[in-house]
Order: C-alpha cells, then sequence, then structure tokens
C-alpha cells in the first residue's frame, strides 16, 4: 500500500511541476512586444502625418 501512495505522489508531483514550467514558460512574449512596439510606432506615426497634413492644407489654404 505504501508504494501505491509513494508512486501516486510521485506522478502528482510530476505533473504539478510540468504545469508550474508550462505557466512560467515566456516564449512568444518578446515577439508579442515587439507587436505592441510596433502598433504604438505606426499609431505615432499616423497621428503626426495627419497633423502635419492637416497644417499643410489649412496653410496652403490661406495662399491667395
Amino acid at each position: 500500500m505504501l508504494k501505491v501512495l509513494v508512486l501516486l505522489q510521485l506522478a502528482g508531483r510530476a505533473k504539478y511541476d510540468d504545469l508550474t514550467a508550462a505557466r512560467r514558460n515566456e516564449r512568444g512574449s518578446v515577439t508579442t512586444e515587439h507587436v505592441l512596439w510596433a502598433v504604438a510606432v505606426i499609431a505615432i506615426v499616423g497621428i503626426v502625418v495627419a497633423a502635419v497634413t492637416t497644417y499643410v492644407q489649412t496653410q496652403a489654404g490661406k495662399i491667395k
């Protein structure tokens, strides 16, 4: 009976270690970070382009 309990405990501990290792796996986090930075840069560039375009069109409308 003791052997069965020891085997069950070892099996449970091995499965627990596998689950915690999978949870700590940060594979792909760098890629996600790069994608988020790329989206942020694209958004900022889009805002700057829109502001410059609006300014140029406004100034062009003032030309007589």
